[in-house]
């Protein structure tokens, strides 16, 4: 199936209620099968993966645990069955989750003292896993591997006997996730220090307490960039703070350079067209890899030059991201260069139309749809979104984009 995607207006006025972030809602799922009491999470994200998290956890009997295409998913279950005494399973996910390296993951959790088994290939879905308790102690990680494998490894820390004192060689990617899931086992009463390339949390229970999930920033960066291409632009998102532990909140920064301007309210955030865009953009995104293709398409759509870097991290993705960036963009006429796993964005012609494919990919979907404000797209693929943002294509059209089958 293909949506055609068009609007005509330039002009972005009124608001949209955001839908709940992914991330935090699936960390919150994870501490609630760990507490020894019960505790209610409120706005609890609609995200297909973070059903697909909390259908699995709630039927943990069951001897196949199949994720999708749900990284995150794959990555803190992983964790959760290998420390979970009486658990005899075996975690897999959709052909491209079985191309995707976990094995960073499965040796630090069998230095642990985990029963982790490959299935197929060496180092990559699926697993058999049976899970006991597990002492904890000593693991030493690359730094510049997956936050998830790291935020999988800290979510269990508090169940291990001795904790766990989790040791970086290299320079730490991806900081800010890993502050985000710190920062929520110290909500829920766990005390952990993070000196120098050490990070050590103390084994203990998890206070229960009832949670409220606040609004995904990721998604917000699609209104940003749908803000950045109109000419007028007075809109409100609601459910967002200033204060957010969501890396992906770094768009407010960004997007200072293509002239919007975020006025934060008691319950969100209003966007304001105060400027013109710059005409060159550079950016690091090792902190927030996520909202890198919204950004990539936003620059096009501007006619904005620069070089984007910190993108490693995209090639493990649901899809090579910047092969996929590079193919789609090069489709409606843009000028790129990759260097490595840098992003070089070059003067590009006129926008055309195209057929955009999706590779299975929601931030596909999703970054690029905003640039039928510039010129009609067909979106390949399009319900691939309900991973992460189910009500997108809603949400467009009650903000003045046609959407058709």
């Amino acid at each position: 199936m293909k949506y055609t995607v068009l609007r005509q207006s330039k002009a972005l006025k009124g608001e949209v209620v955001l839908t709940s972030s992914k991330s935090i809602s699936n960390r919150l799922l994870l501490i609630k099968a760990l507490c020894q009491s019960n505790f209610e999470i409120q706005n609890l994200a609609k995200a297909k993966d973070t059903q697909t998290l909390q259908s699995i956890l709630e039927n943990t009997s069951d001897s196949v645990w199949d994720v999708g295409p749900a990284g995150t998913t794959m990555r803190f279950l992983c964790a959760y069955a290998s420390s979970q005494e009486g658990i005899d399973i075996e975690l897999c996910g959709t052909e491209r989750m079985h191309e995707r390296p976990i094995g960073i993951l499965v040796d630090a959790l069998r230095s642990l003292g985990a029963d982790i088994n490959y299935l197929n290939e060496e180092g990559y879905p699926p697993l058999k896993i049976n899970g006991k308790s597990l002492n904890g102690g000593k693991v030493v990680v690359d730094g510049s591997v997956s936050s998830q494998f790291i935020s999988a490894l800290l979510l269990i820390a508090p169940s291990l006997k001795d904790g766990l004192q989790l040791q970086f060689e290299g320079k730490v990617a991806s900081k800010p996730y890993i502050d985000m899931t710190l920062k929520t086992l110290q909500s829920f009463g766990v005390s952990y220090n993070w000196s120098g390339d050490t990070i050590v949390v103390n084994s203990g229970d998890y206070i229960a307490k009832t949670s409220n999930v606040e609004a995904d920033w990721s998604a917000a960066s699609y209104w940003y960039e749908i803000a950045a291409l109109c000419d007028y632009v007075d809109f409100k998102i609601v459910g967002l703070s200033q204060d957010s532990l969501q890396s992906d909140s770094a768009c407010v920064e960004i997007y200072e350079s293509f002239g919007i301007e975020s006025v934060f309210e008691d319950n969100g955030v209003r966007l304001i067209r105060k400027s013109a865009s710059d005409k060159v953009f550079n950016y690091d995104f090792t902190e927030c890899p996520d909202i890198a293709q919204t950004v990539a398409c936003t620059m096009f759509g501007l006619g904005v030059t620069g070089r984007l870097t910190g993108l490693e991290s995209l090639r493990i993705k649901e899809t090579d991201r910047i092969a996929a960036l590079k193919v789609e963009l090069e489709k409606l006429g843009a000028n790129i260069t990759v260097e490595e796993d840098d992003l070089l964005m070059l003067e590009s012609k006129s926008l055309k139309s195209a057929v955009i494919d999706t590779y299975e990919d929601h931030r596909m979907a999703m970054a690029y749809a905003p640039l039928a404000i510039k010129q009609t797209l067909e979106i390949d693929d399009p319900e691939v979104v309900v991973k992460s943002y189910p009500e997108y294509w809603k949400d467009l059209k009650m903000n003045g984009f046609e959407v058709e089958v």
